[in-house]
């Protein structure tokens, strides 16, 4: 009789898989840097035409917002075993972020609704604090937030060595070129939507791609996944039991 031997796939295979995913799965959103670009125009709504590009780009935002609090949300049961407060701070921080894109999104559709109800001039000055409110949701959102996100995930997996040190490094030194970028753009030293903001970001987008392409085809380096086993099952095991008193408990010793 013929015998069909499976495999099973180990647990930490299967959390960088879908890390990996949802990694990739987060820049689905460059798009809407051109589908947003007619809503953002000074006399959108007053002008004729379709708002299926916006809607769609506030769709692929909210993907995006979904899938960044998934990649913290999976990587957390490994993460943990190293640090939990980091691994924390982690989740927490893309929780923020997504929070902000829910906001911009909820602006450019706001916009869009004024449109659609035929406001008309009147409504000018409103979708004009619209959109920039949505700049300035995206400034903090989409360069602040991910610089503390990186940050974080960049020292979880550097002290860990669950990923290449040198694949760790790029976001130890993309989070606070992108810092610095959020900050110039911040006091007016340079343009939000120009090529300079644009290099500040180009690291961290390295970073995570990169990290996507890696965990979906290698995943995570054994023996580093071995070593936050034994340091979990080290930390669990019973201490000593010590009297109230404060003395460790005495050994009776028995005379034949």
């Amino acid at each position: 009789m013929n015998t069909t031997t499976v495999t099973a796939r180990p647990p930490q295979r299967s959390t960088s898989l879908v890390a990996g995913a949802l990694y990739l799965l987060t820049f689905v959103s460059v798009p809407t840097l051109a589908l947003y670009r007619p809503v953002k125009g000074a006399d959108y709504i007053l002008g004729p035409g379709p708002d299926t590009a916006a809607t769609f780009g506030g769709l692929l935002e909210i993907i995006v917002a979904l899938a960044g609090i998934g990649t913290a949300v999976v990587l957390f049961p490994l993460l943990k075993r190293h640090n939990e407060r980091l691994a924390l701070g982690l989740v927490v921080s893309r929780v923020l972020e997504a929070s902000t894109i829910f906001l911009g999104v909820a602006f450019i559709l706001s916009v869009v609704t004024l449109r659609k109800d035929a406001a008309g001039a009147d409504a000018l000055p409103i979708s004009h604090t619209l959109v920039a409110l949505y700049d300035r949701i995206f400034l903090l959102g989409q360069s602040f937030m991910p610089a503390v996100t990186d940050l974080l995930l960049g020292l979880l997996l550097y002290q860990s060595r669950l990923v290449p040190r040198a694949l760790s490094r790029i976001g130890l030194v993309g989070s606070p070129l992108l810092m610095i970028g959020y900050l110039a753009v911040l006091f007016g030293v340079i343009s939000q939507h120009g090529p300079l903001a644009g290099l500040f970001a180009l690291p961290v987008a390295l970073f995570e791609f990169s990290l996507g392409i890696w965990l979906l085809v290698k995943g995570f380096d054994p023996e580093a996944v071995a070593a936050l086993e034994d340091k979990a099952q080290s930390g669990s095991r019973p201490s000593a039991q010590i009297s109230r008193s404060g003395a460790p408990p005495a050994t009776v010793t028995g005379h034949a």
